[in-house]
């Protein structure tokens, strides 16, 4: 494993964090690069060097080709004082199965984890204090080489960036309006629904731009062959509480499987949940409502870690939950697992890899 070299700036670098974060805005002055050369036998020339415009070609192969695979973890200035990610080991090996779907070249999950490690430790003022706020970590990989023809890349490069967070919902833990999607098709069996490829959210965004303008925050995708069973959200894994059970569709190869997901799943299990992953109808959640045995819906998911439903629409049946209170173990488990990241509480799992 390669040595990370640090080239750190003479010039002055401050550290800006605005007042109110918008997700995703606004980044940290350094970031972790390596480049893959299939000629130069793989990866070589690791590096954490001050955040810059990128030079790419426009024939890179990534903007034809659709060879891009990201991740999404965060870090937490916890209460005692100290730093540490939540559960990055999960997303490295995420990010390795994509990398291998896509015949992208997979990274060193030592190097990988060293990368983490040191770019937070060195960016770790642009971690926000504030209750809630975090420091948002995003992976990406894709290939550059310019060449105008279908085949995998020969020439990759890999990126840790970071940004500091506020909380996903600024006015307070709210429930949020989702509609269930026949119209389009997020992931096919056999596809890559299972990856984290920048594709998968480029076919999404039609839908979800036809639910924003009807009212609703985000849509509920099914599966792309019946279009009967329940998948997953935009963003966000999803669990359904009917009165003897919680669902939480399995794992086929068209759904992302989410770290928070498995988190959720681990939790519920020690609190005796009879929790299942298993195939869930749209029709099985309506008669489910009809009938007064669905009592929640909440997704799962980095970003907002858990987010519950006030309504799903689906046809003509809105299934009504409440539009200014949380669903109960919704909130129950958003409590227990930022307790656990921001040091709260104790990590019994050993979910927090601690860094300073």
């Amino acid at each position: 494993m390669a040595d990370i070299t640090l080239e750190l700036s003479d010039q002055d670098i401050k550290v800006e964090i605005p007042e109110k974060l918008i997700f995703g805005r606004t980044l940290s002055n350094y970031v972790f690069e390596i480049d893959y050369d299939t000629e130069k036998g793989g990866w070589n020339n690791p590096v954490i060097k001050a955040r810059e415009k990128m030079p790419i070609s426009p024939a890179a192969m990534a903007l034809h080709y659709g060879q891009a695979i990201f991740e999404g973890l965060k870090a937490f200035k916890r209460v005692d004082g100290s730093i540490a990610m939540f559960r990055p080991q999960q997303n490295i090996e995420r990010m390795n199965n994509s990398a291998r779907r896509l015949c992208m070249p997979e990274i060193d999950p030592e190097l990988f984890m060293q990368a983490l490690k040191k770019l937070v430790k060195l960016e770790e003022a642009w971690i926000p204090e504030k209750p809630g706020h975090s420091l948002y970590i995003r992976p990406v990989m894709f290939a550059y080489d310019p060449f105008l023809g279908v085949r995998p890349g020969e020439q990759y490069k890999f990126v840790i960036m970071l940004s500091p967070v506020g909380p996903y919902y600024p006015e307070g833990f709210k429930p949020v309006p989702i509609m269930v999607t026949d119209k389009y098709v997020r992931a096919a069996s056999k596809g890559v629904g299972e990856c984290k490829c920048a594709g998968n959210y480029a076919a999404s965004l039609m839908a979800q731009a036809e639910a924003k303008k009807m009212g609703f925050s985000q849509v509920l995708w099914l599966d792309g062959i019946h279009q009967k069973y329940v998948e997953e959200v935009g963003t966000m894994n999803i669990f359904i509480q009917l009165k003897d059970e919680v669902v939480t569709p399995r794992l086929t190869g068209t759904i992302l499987p989410g770290v928070t997901r498995r988190s959720v799943i681990q939790i519920l299990k020690d609190w005796d949940y009879n929790i299942n992953e298993r195939d869930i109808s749209i029709d099985e959640v309506a008669d489910a409502y009809r009938k007064g045995s669905l009592l929640e819906i909440f997704g799962t998911g980095t970003a907002a870690v858990i987010s519950t439903l006030s309504k799903l629409k689906y046809n003509d049946l809105t299934m009504q939950f409440s539009d200014t209170e949380a669903g109960e173990l919704g909130k129950k488990l958003y409590k227990e697992i930022t307790d656990i990241q921001y040091g709260r509480k104790e990590d019994k799992y050993n979910w927090m890899l601690q860094i300073s």
